[in-house]
């Protein structure tokens, strides 16, 4: 303080000459013995008074050898620094005396830290002048000042490229004009109109008639907490018909959130620039959304219909939200809410297309089912689905056991001082049972060995901020949240000071608790740091789509969404006014805003142009330059990240991009087979799905070889020559025509790729990339190829007690085909009573019975092959909708769900494990008492019933064939389900599912 305060005299001393002649003022410093500095190119005056001093000599992690009698202490691939070897404790104590010798030149300066390890050099506080005296040192490679850094969501823009120079705000023509003119709509749980993150901002006379022309909404102010509008968030609307008198009391008959989740969302997407951000009292810096030009439009379709907050919404509601936010205008939606990944004809899928078909981004979120495959949500190809990836910025938070080792986590709050600390399991109270009382649920600790101590719990089923709130209601003072199983780690808004480890980690810290008398922890506070990222969360759903045979790259795209800082509410703030929160929930925003700017730069592109945009500069590597890896630390894939993490400063100038209409979504769905070719989809024809002009490139059923179709659009300003460059897919052989693009703006080009299976894993996906290069642009698709023993159809179906069906089947090699059948076998039924429909998501993370759930536990045999669970339309009244979710029984691990918008739903198991499994049937919607009926089968044997001719044929890669199923002597009225096994003998497999009803 006492350095800084002379500089604003100075300061200000120098505004009250103004006039003065120069020479006179020069004149009255020489007199007083100052010389004043000339500015040196080589150095920037630093503002904190300290700077950094880089010499001429490798850090320890780099040095080669190259001095006599110092031999090499670099780092090997593969290696690891050891800080004791002599030759690096020798080249150390070098470093130390070449540092020495330099501080002996400027003998007033005050050192901070020695640098050896990974940067050679020093810092010290010292002049300006004795900053440039050091910097024409020998032996010296730079001087930079040591500048105030701030933690700044807050730090997206830069982690995404947003800020800074050449990011996509500069190339959007500066901060205020990052989406302007540009109507996001936030279809969620509301809006905070209070947060700063949604003050008016200030806006240009050409924005404003841009809005005005296009924005048709209103402002719904609301019963309850009355809302209001202004130039930020231009309307607001709220919609709960669906929803009834489900929301708990303490929700809000209007646009204003509760829970927090829109809040977050919203001012993720386009939130105001600049706004300072703290959490539980520490400053986070100013914070930005994505878009902050961009204006804002509210449509709060979820509520809270619990005490913990959540938001949830029928698809009534959803659906009038995306209906209303077209009509009103929107340009951009995100939609951070779950949804089914099986189908693309669903109320909220169609509703989509449409809103694409109008000219609508949509960006929603991929769903936290992960990391199981086959689990990604929303797969319509009109949308883009955002998977969660972490933040280089992390808060991290250590625990300090009394054996004296500490372990790192996730953790905001501050810390404790040293204090018992116990297991959860060991502090319950009498009868209660072992498993909620290891995760801390309500009702389980016991106050009287709680009291002043840290308690570790384990993590699931409850909420992880709801086991901080019962240790501190037992007067716990600390808590150690446990993962059990790989996950993520999260630093939430706990009641208590938290630290959050993974599992593996868990064991050691059990170990020590568990086993020690009178153990101790200490938990230290929460620290901002930078981390090498992003990885894929665990949670983050993966692909390949369930919909479509593969045949569609899913989730399209990541964007951080694990401890992202945005404006929410009281509740989820713990009375502040910002929190992090994780999920692909907030992710989704990210791409929801980024698209806005694009918008606001290319305002005549479609929403399919800027979804090619982001998604051919999303880029496979993290800021380390290496391959991005899963949370967990193994190697991760497309099916996780999509087509990268999102680049919004490349985004802005593509290159070319792959465009698709309304037209093409139709024969995508009529081709994809999820629609009979009677549907009004089909109109138009169809398509072989893989031939959509998606940016990304999928064949999840290559039969040896196929061909696909892509055509590009140069949005540039000037003529460009492209040429191909295939990476990965190995032993499938790429071939790429023509070997040349030449494109004109505006116009556009089409190639074709051809894919062949040379020798590549049967039934396993390969990935790889195609990229179109010019000397100014590279354009990149991903590559999804899965070749297959035989392409056949998924299930084929016959009537009667007895017939017969043929199946179509392209081999993927040459060589015998054998085909066998188990089944068939009659569906195995159970029954429940219900009541009440929810018209609520199902809570998958903790699957609960109530008056709308029944639970129907199914032991399945060791060695079956295929078990399916179903329900059906013909079974129940118009208007009834069932949702079915399938878990390994006694626990919270989804195994597969279908949520349509009706009763039929289907989930398939293949290749189960044996055991028991817990399948919830959710009543929905429809008449207020329904019984219903789960049918469900395990297909392992021949049942006598099914045959198929031929047994065994010759086939040829590529070569079509057909095969016979017959059935006979079944028992009429009843569902039955048999499944084709196709193999070529050694690894290669396929199969069919032959469904009869008799």
């Amino acid at each position: 303080m006492f350095r800084r305060t002379p500089i604003v005299v100075v300061t200000a001393l120098v505004a009250s000459l103004a006039g003065v002649p120069l020479i006179a003022r020069a004149a009255n410093a020489l007199q007083s013995g100052e010389t004043p500095a000339a500015a040196d190119p080589l150095v920037k005056r630093s503002d904190t008074g300290s700077y950094i001093v880089q010499l001429d000599d490798a850090p320890v992690a780099e040095y080669g050898g190259d001095i006599a009698g110092l031999p090499a202490t670099r780092v090997l691939p593969g290696g690891k620094l050891v800080k004791t070897a002599s030759q690096v404790v020798g080249y150390v104590k070098h470093l130390a005396e070449e540092r020495q010798t330099l501080l002996e030149t400027v003998p007033g300066v005050k050192k901070l830290y020695d640098y050896s390890y990974t940067y050679s050099g020093f810092s010290a506080q010292m002049s300006y002048d004795e900053a440039v005296k050091l910097a024409r040192s020998s032996g010296v490679k730079s001087v930079e000042p040591n500048e105030l850094q701030r933690q700044d969501t807050v730090d997206t823009p830069r982690f995404l490229g947003m800020s800074g120079t050449g990011g996509a705000w500069q190339q959007a023509g500066g901060v205020d004009r990052a989406g302007d003119g540009v109507i996001i709509g936030v279809i969620d749980s509301g809006f905070v109109p209070e947060r700063a993150s949604f003050a008016p901002m200030k806006t240009s006379k050409q924005s404003d008639a841009i809005v005005a022309k296009k924005w048709k909404g209103t402002c719904q102010a609301g019963e309850e907490a009355p809302v209001t509008c202004n130039n930020k968030v231009i309307g607001a609307r709220y919609f709960d018909k669906g929803i009834g008198s489900r929301p708990i009391a303490e929700e809000f008959k209007s646009p204003r959130d509760y829970g927090g989740h829109g809040t977050h969302t919203a001012s993720t997407a386009g939130g105001n620039h600049g706004v300072e951000m703290s959490v539980m009292g520490r400053d986070y810096g100013k914070g930005s959304g994505i878009a902050p030009h961009a204006r804002l439009a509210i449509y709060k379709v979820l509520w809270a219909v619990d005490q913990s907050g959540g938001g949830s919404g029928t698809d009534a509601d959803i659906v009038a939200g995306i209906d209303a936010a077209v009509a009103d205008g929107v340009d951009v939606i995100n939609y951070s809410v779950s949804g089914s990944g099986s189908t693309y004809v669903n109320a909220t899928g169609l509703a989509f297309l449409r809103a694409a078909k109008a000219g609508v981004f949509v960006a929603t979120s991929a769903g936290n089912t992960g990391p199981g495959v086959g689990t990604v949500g929303k797969n319509y190809p009109w949308v883009t689905t955002v998977a969660n990836g972490t933040h280089d910025r992390d808060i991290q938070t250590t625990v300090t056991l009394g054996d004296g080792k500490t372990y790192t986590g996730a953790g905001i709050g501050a810390g404790t001082p040293q204090a018992p600390v116990t297991l959860a399991k060991d502090a319950g109270l009498a009868g209660a049972d072992p498993a909620t009382l290891a995760r801390c649920q309500p009702g389980t600790l016991d106050p009287a060995k709680v009291n002043g101590k840290i308690v570790v719990c384990d993590r699931g089923v409850s909420d992880r901020v709801d086991k901080s709130k019962q240790v501190k209601a037992a007067g716990g003072i600390g808590m150690i949240l446990l993962n059990i199983t790989p996950g993520t780690l999260d630093a939430d808004l706990h009641t208590v000071p938290t630290v959050h480890l993974d599992d593996q980690i868990a064991p050691a810290v059990t170990a020590y608790v568990g086993g020690t008398a009178n153990p101790t922890a200490t938990i230290g506070p929460g620290t901002p740091v930078r981390v090498t990222a992003p990885k894929v969360a665990t949670s983050s759903s993966r692909g390949p789509s369930p919909a479509g045979n593969g045949d569609l790259l899913k989730p399209d795209i990541m964007a951080p969404g694990t401890n992202v800082l945005a404006a929410t509410t009281a509740f989820s703030a713990a009375g502040g006014e910002y929190a992090f929160m994780s999920g692909t929930s907030m992710a989704s925003p990210h791409i929801a805003g980024a698209a806005a700017v694009l918008k606001g730069r290319h305002p005549d592109w479609s929403p399919m142009a800027i979804k090619s945009a982001l998604l051919t500069t999303g880029t496979d590597q993290d800021t380390s330059g290496k391959p991005i890896r899963n949370e967990s630390g193994s190697e991760a894939n497309p099916f996780g990240y999509g087509a990268g993490m999102v680049q919004p400063e490349k985004a802005m100038d593509p290159g070319l991009v792959y465009d698709s209409s309304y037209a093409d979504w139709a024969k995508f769905v009529c081709g994809s087979g999820q629609v009979p070719a009677t549907h009004e989809l089909c109109a138009g024809g169809k398509i072989d799905p893989s031939d959509l002009n998606y940016p990304t490139i999928a064949v999840g059923d290559l039969a040896g070889k196929q061909t696909v179709t892509r055509t590009v659009t140069n949005v540039g300003q000037l003529p460009e020559i492209y040429v191909p460059k295939v990476e990965g897919l190995a032993k499938v052989k790429v071939t790429v025509t023509p070997r040349i693009l030449i494109t004109l703006p505006g116009r556009t080009a089409t190639y074709k790729v051809t894919f062949e299976n040379t020798g590549a894993p049967l039934e396993q996906y390969s990935f790889g990339k195609l990229t179109w290069k010019s000397n100014q642009h590279a354009v990149t698709s991903t590559l999804a190829i899965r070749p297959l023993t035989v392409k056949a159809p998924t299930q084929v179906t016959g009537t009667g007690t007895a017939g017969s069906v043929q199946v179509p089947i392209t081999a993927g090699y040459s060589g015998t085909l054998n085909t066998t059948a188990a089944g068939l076998t009659a569906a195995t039924t159970a029954e429940a009573d219900l009541k009440n429909p929810g018209g609520v998501s199902f809570p998958t993370a903790n699957p609960q019975v109530n008056d709308h759930v029944a639970k129907f536990t199914v032991n399945i045999q060791a060695g079956v092959k295929y078990a399916r669970f179903s329900t059906f339309d013909a079974d129940y009244p118009a208007g009834t909708d069932l949702d079915v979710f399938v878990y390994k029984a006694g626990t919270a691990a989804l195994l597969g769900s279908s949520t349509g918008g009706s009763a039929e739903e289907q989930v398939d198991l293949a290749q189960p494990a044996g055991g028991p499994v817990d399948v919830y049937v959710d009543l929905f919607g429809g008449a207020n008492e329904q019984q219903v009926k789960l049918n469900h089968w395990e297909l392992q044997k021949s049942e006598g019933n099914l045959t198929v001719t031929p047994a065994t044929q010759q086939v040829q890669v590529a070569g079509q064939t057909t095969v016979t199923a017959s059935w006979t002597g079944l028992t009429a009225g009843m569902r039955y389900l048999g499944q084709l096994h196709y193999s070529d003998g050694a690894d290669g497999s396929g199969s069919t599912v032959v469904r009869v009803d008799s």
